[in-house]
């Protein structure tokens, strides 16, 4: 046998040798990714491990996508029992609330998964919304919450404009198309529109609040003048549950998914770094709209 042909002969060994311990470990590989499978649908007399889902919703609620996506997440994990949310906001847009709030009612009707929410700080008006779509709500005594109202602000800059000399001009196809402009004095026909939007949405915030807590229309109608109440008063009034911190509520959301000891928590953020920098501030309410701006209940130093 020439050199050559005893390179080629090492080669092709050296390649079937190869080629065995390739199959072998990912034979091993595979056969590992499957028992884990097995293990996670609790097959071998393993059960899966139960976990508690921690939602963070804080600061000025304007967008819906994160929240609802942590949500069909949990929604579809088996290992997941129990969905906890932590609401600390003063509240925010009218729909993105509303979108928080189906979505948990969608969850909560399927009988799957228990959900509850932990207020913190501040838990009010759109905050609130969202946390009456729960089966628990659970304050701590000092927690501001409630704020069951909707709010409109504009700003009328027609004065200032004729001191300094600019004239506004406006160009519309419709008359009420520039209501709540700010270069001009509003007419008593267009507050009319917009107090009937207003009174509309806020009869939306009442009945959602009245079907999520299993409340009458005209008792949540009475508490719904736009005021705060501590998590004290909250329970009293039957707006809140529980009183308690969030360890508290933790443990009790593992006790209603059926969770025994201590539960493992997966815990998700939903949080703006600036808003949550205001939101330590201020503890509730400004908005200087640049155009007409709805939010529900409190408002804020910026529109959205």
């Amino acid at each position: 046998m020439t050199r050559t042909e005893e390179k080629r002969l090492f080669r092709r060994k050296s390649m079937l040798i190869g080629g065995c311990y390739f199959l072998l470990f990912s034979g091993l590989f595979f056969s590992f990714v499957y028992v884990i499978a097995l293990k996670g649908s609790g097959e071998f007399g393993w059960q899966p491990r139960e976990k508690v889902a921690l939602i963070r919703v804080e600061g000025v609620i304007v967008d819906s996508r994160e929240v609802i996506k942590a949500l069909r997440r949990y929604q579809k994990d088996s290992d997941i029992k129990a969905i906890l949310l932590r609401v600390d906001s003063p509240g925010g847009a009218v729909a993105p609330s509303q979108e928080i709030y189906d979505t948990l009612k969608e969850i909560q009707s399927e009988g799957k998964k228990k959900i509850v929410t932990s207020m913190g700080t501040v838990a009010a008006s759109g905050g609130y919304y969202i946390a009456s779509a729960t089966d628990m709500i659970v304050a701590n005594p000092g927690t501001l919450t409630g704020s069951i109202g909707v709010i409109m602000e504009l700003t009328n800059l027609e004065g200032l404009m004729q001191k300094i000399g600019i004239e506004g001009v406006t160009i519309k196809s419709g008359k009420n198309k520039d209501v709540g402009s700010p270069f001009r004095k509003m007419k008593s026909e267009e507050r009319a529109i917009l107090q009937n939007v207003l009174d509309d949405v806020h009869s939306q915030f009442i009945e959602a609040v009245a079907e999520g807590r299993s409340l009458e229309i005209d008792a949540v109608r009475k508490l719904a003048d736009g005021r705060i109440f501590s998590g004290r008063q909250a329970k009293k009034l039957g707006l809140v549950d529980e009183l308690g911190s969030l360890e508290a509520a933790i443990q009790l959301a593992a006790e209603l998914g059926g969770i025994a000891g201590k539960p493992e928590v997966v815990e998700t953020e939903n949080k703006t770094p600036f808003l949550q920098l205001l939101q330590g501030r201020f503890i509730g309410g400004w908005n200087t709209p640049r155009l007409p701006a709805l939010s529900i209940g409190m408002h804020y130093l910026f529109s959205f």
